[in-house]
């Protein structure tokens, strides 16, 4: 992974569904920029899906490749327009994905980075992963 001035750095990329529940993991070293693994990411789209962003995931070719998909992305450049009332209850879901990592950090070996190879890394946040859907799961009848 990246190797900076505090040691090794990697950044976790994460497409989650509407419930917060992750659907898609990413790895890439924490110098690159937020889009590298859009393509992988963002291939097990649904039609008619609704995708909220960011400002880094903002490029005309993302666009692209989510309107072939035919889902309907939502960036901070279309949000401008609307109204206030409009744009607080889009962008309030996106929290979803900052409450998705905020779970996952409270796996102390996920928030501190123990595992030296990237792979091993990975396998963890997808372990922590599962561990999110199962208690999702286990509290519905």
């Amino acid at each position: 992974m990246g190797l900076l001035r505090g040691g090794l750095t990697s950044k976790i990329h994460a497409v989650v569904e509407a419930n917060g529940l992750p659907v898609q993991l990413g790895l890439t070293p924490g110098e690159t920029h937020d889009n590298q693994l859009c393509t992988e990411l963002l291939m097990g789209l649904q039609a008619k899906s609704m995708l909220l962003t960011d400002r880094g995931y903002d490029a005309d070719w993302i666009r692209a490749l989510v309107d072939q998909q035919g889902a309907w992305p939502i960036f901070r450049r279309n949000a401008i327009a609307r109204t206030r009332s409009a744009l607080v209850l889009t962008f309030t879901a996106r929290n979803l994905v900052e409450r998705f990592f905020n779970k996952i950090k409270q796996c102390r070996r996920v928030a501190t980075r123990y595992d030296k190879l990237a792979a091993n890394y990975l396998a963890f946040i997808k372990l922590a992963s599962i561990r999110i859907w199962l208690r999702a799961n286990e509290s519905t009848p």
